[in-house]
């Protein structure tokens, strides 16, 4: 052969891997097939590189087995597992009704997309009791979405009792679970259809790689979410899949300490003059804390506050005089974060008084003692602000 065909046929991949204690990268679109017969018999056989190779089944497997579920789909980002999961489900015709606490994202999928074709979008009250909201669907009404803790105010839902209600009547539910991150809460044990979670934020856990996944058990919504990404080109890299596997490894330790670490923080925010309420299901007094007691083994790092009284320049000048809290929206991640979340929930349909102004904060790996010395200073900063 010329020497160009040899250089073609040369370094094939060789007929035997040595093991490792992670997956092969697999790096290709075109998937050889061993013979002609195999071709399209795409039952027995992968046939295309985008539906997923070895470190991307090796993350699936790794997250079924976390979630308790048959099968988990992946997603390039937190959201398109959101929006995926919903279109895989959804059609012309059907309702479905979101808590009013979801993550803005979804929110405007819900109203700009879903609403566009066809399906139509109602909000409930995400401290609704699950009877009152089983009050509110029609015969139109296809999915329940709810997100417990719900983002910014960190309402608690209980998803078990929604379900047992909406089963009843053949309505499916979905949970974002980025808050449990798949392991705090296992909303497929407490009998939701899909349990869907930004990987991006505590599996990946660094800050530097998007993913989402959508996890299931029933047959019939396994292959729904299946037949979604293959219909819609959805694919994850092996180099992503690779680093969000290494990420959930040290999961459980990373949440453990910024469980602990937030549930300190937020004890002491409580007792601070310029705080008028503390949102953490996990601090005993907080609303919602049994709930969690009961059906969640831990907490992360993400809650919530309400300052007393305070113009708009009070609220900047508390933020800026953080130094070891970053400013910024995607958390889960090992740095600590805050927010001020005003501004997003005048989006919402249904209007809820607080105490003052709120703050969202993030609770990294750093020593809690020193996060507190950083809020100390940001509260006088405040003070003196708000007169």
């Amino acid at each position: 052969m010329d020497d160009e065909t040899r250089l073609i046929r040369a370094g094939a991949p060789p007929a035997k891997l040595a093991k490792t204690v992670g997956p092969p990268i697999q790096k290709g679109s075109t998937v050889l097939l061993p013979n002609a017969a195999s071709l399209y018999d795409e039952d027995s056989y992968l046939t295309y590189g985008r539906q997923g190779l070895a470190a991307q089944q090796a993350l699936q497997d790794a997250l079924a087995e976390m979630e308790g579920a048959k099968s988990v789909t992946l997603y390039p980002s937190g959201l398109s597992a959101l929006t995926g999961a919903l279109l895989a489900v959804l059609k012309t015709g059907d309702e479905v009704l979101v808590t009013d606490a979801i993550y803005k994202p979804s929110r405007r999928f819900c109203d700009h997309v879903l609403t566009r074709f066809g399906v139509a979008v109602r909000y409930f009250a995400p401290d609704a009791s699950p009877e009152a909201l089983m009050e509110t669907a029609s015969p139109a009404t296809r999915l329940i979405l709810m997100e417990s803790p719900g983002s910014l105010t960190f309402e608690m839902q209980d998803m078990a009792r929604v379900a047992e209600l909406a089963r009843a009547r053949g309505i499916l539910t979905a949970a974002d679970n980025t808050w449990g991150a798949g392991y705090l809460v296992k909303p497929l044990a407490l009998g939701v259809d899909i349990s869907i979670q930004a990987l991006t934020k505590y599996a990946g856990g660094h800050s530097d790689v998007f993913m989402g996944s959508a996890a299931a058990s029933d047959r019939k919504l396994v292959h729904a979410l299946e037949q979604g990404v293959l219909h819609l080109g959805w694919a994850v890299p092996g180099e992503d899949a690779y680093q969000m596997l290494r990420g959930l490894r040290t999961l459980p330790t990373r949440l453990a300490k910024q469980g602990e670490s937030g549930i300190a923080v937020a004890a002491w925010l409580r007792d601070q003059a310029e705080v008028a309420q503390v949102y953490h299901p996990a601090l005993p007094g907080s609303p919602g804390h049994e709930l969690w007691a009961r059906d969640y083994r831990g907490a992360c790092g993400l809650f919530g506050f309400a300052l007393r009284q305070g113009p708009e320049a009070a609220v900047n000048a508390f933020l800026d005089e953080l130094t070891l809290f970053g400013l910024g929206f995607s958390w889960g991640g090992f740095e600590s974060l805050a927010i001020s979340c005003d501004p997003q929930l005048k989006t919402r349909k249904i209007k809820r008084p607080y105490a003052g102004p709120l703050i969202r904060l993030h609770i990294g790996l750093e020593n809690p003692d020193d996060l507190i010395a950083d809020l100390k200073r940001a509260l006088a900063a405040y003070a003196g602000h708000a007169g």
